[in-house]
């Protein structure tokens, strides 16, 4: 099937007399016949369910549903997408060990890299993405167990060369991760150009309507943890029996793994009911980013118009973007986000985020509804106008989300607030 099909139809099939939407299993636990039947599940968890904190028969209709959507072997949900980023990284490093990931990252993600994973003794080893593949192979330490990176940079807008980054992991022997968050299945599937992981934060356009944060995670199944490298794959997990996933569970070995270690201990894992409800939502997502993709388009070609009071637009879409030959290699859409930068600085930054009618202040991004942000007045209204460039934000810089309303209506108010910002 193709991708549109599978958003309706992967994950669920009901049989005769069964319900024709996904049913919500509203239960943390199952019921067994007998003593020996639970000993035989806790012998062998994926034959049979456990407990809701790691598997639940309605998520598993999603899990499978988007791992087939990215051309995965198999996926497990979480709670937010920093969890599935959280746990992909852990799920490969422990205590000692590095990873190397692209400084054009979303900055939730490079708090979680440079401040938490660092108490828990884990390293990250920030490189420029578009720098050559000798420069970045040189960053590798003999400790270093991932290469992560994102398909649409947030908030820089850049495009990951994903081929590049592959080559680069796979001869280092270490899986690459992306996240592909912006993107979705619908306009690029990383796995199809070497990625061995992908995740998602499912709160953006797989969810679309601002309702519920969610996370993915989809193991590709074709990365080999057998090189030496990952001896939580290879030896006897002691926590499960003396298991060994890459024996045991070569089909997926990293998703098996991140599920039973680490999703059973940490509990990071969705309600039924958020799964229903993004499955619901997925129903739609091709048609949702087909139209976040064309008034995003329209909006950023107005502002590239609009160089009397703007400094830069950002977007992959435009011919002016040094990432647009990548966007073509990769994506079948540019997504539905840019990014603009205001003459006048902080100050005109704000004064365009307030005069907004239309489009609404928030702290989010790829919703049904057009919303701005302004890094330097909000989220970095901390860090002084010197410094802000050195985390890719100008003190000018504002994000601004692309929504499905009618396009003509979102160029009006962004025309007019861009006035009120240099009055």
């Amino acid at each position: 099937m193709h991708n549109q099909t599978k958003l309706i139809h992967s994950g669920y099939v009901p049989g005769n007399k069964d319900p024709r939407q996904v049913p919500i299993v509203q239960s943390t636990t199952y019921t067994f016949d007998s003593s020996e039947d639970i000993a035989a599940v806790f012998d062998e968890p994926t034959h049979a369910l456990i407990y809701s904190r790691f598997a639940n028969p309605t998520v598993m209709a999603v899990e499978t549903k988007i791992a087939e959507l990215e051309g995965g072997a198999a996926a497990m949900a979480t709670s937010s997408g920093q969890a599935a980023t959280a746990l992909s990284i852990m799920n490969v490093c422990s205590a000692g060990d590095s990873f190397v990931a692209s400084s054009e990252i979303y900055g939730g993600t490079l708090n979680l890299f440079h401040t938490t994973l660092k108490r828990f003794g884990i390293e990250v080893i920030y490189v420029d993405q578009d720098a050559s593949e000798e420069e970045i192979a040189a960053a590798f330490k003999p400790n270093t167990k991932a290469l992560f990176g994102e398909t649409i940079g947030n908030p820089a807008m850049s495009v990951l060369d994903i081929e590049k980054f592959a080559r680069i992991a796979h001869g280092q022997g270490v899986p690459l991760i992306v996240d592909s968050t912006f993107a979705t299945p619908m306009l690029c599937r990383p796995i199809e150009h070497g990625a061995d992981v992908v995740i998602h934060s499912t709160s953006k356009y797989m969810d679309g309507h601002a309702l519920q944060v969610g996370g993915m995670i989809v193991d590709a199944g074709t990365f080999d943890y057998t090189n030496g490298k990952f001896p939580g794959f290879t030896e006897p997990d002691e926590s499960y029996h003396g298991v060994v996933y890459t024996k045991d569970y070569a089909v997926a070995p990293f998703i098996i793994k991140a599920r039973m270690q680490l999703q059973r201990d940490f509990g990071a894992y969705p309600s039924a009911h958020s799964a229903f409800m993004l499955n619901h939502s997925l129903e739609s997502l091709d048609v949702r980013m087909q139209r976040h993709c064309e008034n995003a388009q329209r909006v950023a070609e107005y502002l590239e118009g609009r160089k009397d009071v703007l400094v830069d637009v950002r977007y992959p879409g435009l011919d002016s973007s040094p990432y647009r030959e990548l966007a073509k290699k990769y994506l079948s859409g540019n997504s539905g986000v840019l990014c603009i930068d205001i003459k006048g600085g902080r100050e005109a930054g704000v004064k365009f985020m307030d005069a907004l009618e239309l489009v609404t202040r928030q702290v989010h991004v790829a919703d049904a509804r057009s919303c701005v942000l302004h890094p330097a007045s909000t989220t970095h209204r901390q860090v002084p106008d010197e410094q802000l460039p050195s985390v890719g934000i100008t003190p000018g810089l504002v994000r601004i989300s692309v929504g499905l309303e009618n396009v003509d209506d979102i160029i009006a108010d962004i025309e007019q607030a861009l006035e009120k910002s240099q009055a």
